[in-house]
């Protein structure tokens, strides 16, 4: 370990003087920031190991600089000084994470040793952390392969460990629910990416400027509310993957900027002037038709190209029947270590699940699991305590008749929007995790398709 570096700010120059001085000759390597928000802007660039910060300070205060470093790295340690220490100031600054609260004026030895502790249980957490990465690296081997033995999953599950371990971009598609962030979280972990983050965003769950601001970031005042520079999730994610679910939910004008991040490998944040250099490897998945969405002018057709140089489908659980006893069963288990208690499945509650069509896939078997254990007292899972629509399922019309020869993905969609509407009374909140999308997506769905006073 090098010398500990460490931040001070505070909005007397004096005062940073003197500290400067002293930490310096007991072996820091020293910076300082004059004011709260200077030091906030310093702190993504000097990347300290120690923040010593006064707590009163015109404009932004101490507790603004504290929560700031908890947005840079939850880890760095925050030591706040005031010469009028309240109670209710120290509580605060403690919830919110703070190292240590010191009074002024205070000893140099006190506050020496108070810096070097903190730089101490910095370089202990980093130790722990390469521990835990070498554990990992050693056991990837045993990395959780996601389950299936139906021959259209095991294929694509082949091809995504023969991706694994390369840098390449991979394009997930499938319908909602069948587990495509499930198995980018395995090509994630089987890659030499594994020690890095893996990162995540539904690009259908967030409007247009909040979904920009989460991917680049923004600086401060780019927008009302932007009150400090943000760190974007494409920067977040450096030396580990990103995940774009649901890519094609996302507007022309995104599209557009996600297609100079792929091309350039740089970021640059709302409002800013200057690139961020990007660091990821991408993974995307969409339960979209991309081809048909460039046809008809929704995807850009270059961002698609970019996105596709490894393609894997993932099939809907109805053309995997063979695997719902499997999937079953790891769920079950998991609801047994949780309840204390062992569950399973009757006989013909199996057979029953085996012959559903499962239009929202794994995440409703895993919910309709988790409803049935919560009816289940004790002893085996009987049908009743599965959702109604597995137990007491009539025929209904897919609008299949009304629907014109060769219809575009479109028009599929929404007629099966609306069939899933039908057949959960016009619930949208049931609609959406049938369908397995956020019931934002779903809303605004039904506005694009003028269907939003269905149900």
């Amino acid at each position: 370990m090098g010398d500990p570096k460490i931040l001070i700010v505070d909005d007397e120059t004096a005062i940073l003087d003197t500290l400067r001085i002293l930490l310096k000759r007991e072996g820091f390597q020293v910076d300082t920031a004059v004011g709260g928000q200077q030091g906030i802007d310093r702190m993504n660039e000097a990347k300290p190991d120690v923040v010593l910060t006064d707590v009163r300070m015109p404009g932004v205060g101490g507790l603004e600089v504290l929560l700031a470093a908890r947005d840079v790295d939850a880890n760095m340690p925050v030591i706040l000084m005031t010469a009028q220490a309240s109670l209710q100031t120290a509580i605060r600054a403690v919830n919110e994470g703070a190292y240590y609260y010191i009074q002024k004026p205070f000893a140099n030895d006190e506050l020496v040793a108070i810096v070097r502790r903190a730089a101490e249980s910095r370089q202990l957490k980093r130790e722990n952390q390469a521990l835990r990465t070498e554990i990992r690296r050693r056991e990837r081997g045993d990395a959780v392969r996601p389950i299936g033995r139906s021959k259209s999953f095991l294929d694509a599950l082949k091809l995504a460990e023969t991706v694994g371990p390369t840098d390449s971009t991979v394009l997930i598609s499938g319908n909602s629910g069948t587990g495509k962030e499930v198995l980018a979280h395995y090509i994630h972990e089987m890659s030499n990416r594994a020690d890095g983050p893996f990162v995540s965003i539904n690009c259908g769950a967030l409007p247009e400027n909040l979904l920009e601001s989460e991917l680049f970031g923004h600086v401060r005042g780019s927008f009302t509310g932007a009150v400090r520079d943000k760190q974007g999730l494409f920067v977040a994610a450096k030396g580990g993957t990103f995940f774009l679910d649901e890519v094609g939910e996302m507007s022309p004008a995104t599209q557009v900027k996600l297609l100079r991040v792929l091309q350039e490998r740089e970021v640059i944040p709302v409002g800013a002037t200057e690139a961020l250099p990007v660091d990821v490897r991408i993974i995307a998945a969409t339960n979209r038709d991309l081809d048909e969405e460039i046809r008809r002018g929704g995807f850009r057709s270059d961002l698609f190209y970019r996105l596709n140089v490894i393609t894997l489908h993932l099939p809907p659980l109805r053309e995997r029947p063979d695997d719902v006893p499997l999937l079953a069963e790891l769920f079950l288990q998991r609801t047994s270590v949780a309840r204390g208690r062992e569950m399973r499945l009757a006989p013909e509650t199996l057979d029953l699940m085996q012959t559903y069509d499962w239009p929202g896939n794994v995440r409703e078997l895993e919910n309709a699991l988790e409803r049935a254990a919560v009816m289940t007292a004790d002893g085996d899972i009987l049908p009743s305590a599965l959702p109604a629509r597995l137990t007491e399922r009539t025929p209904q019309p897919l609008v299949a008749a009304s629907l014109p020869p060769n219809p575009t993905m479109e028009i599929i969609e929404r007629a099966y929007i609306h069939w899933v509407l039908h057949s959960e009374g016009g619930n949208k909140t049931r609609a959406a995790e049938v369908l397995g999308i956020d019931p934002s997506t779903l809303y605004r769905k039904l506005l694009r398709y003028g269907m939003e006073g269905a149900g």
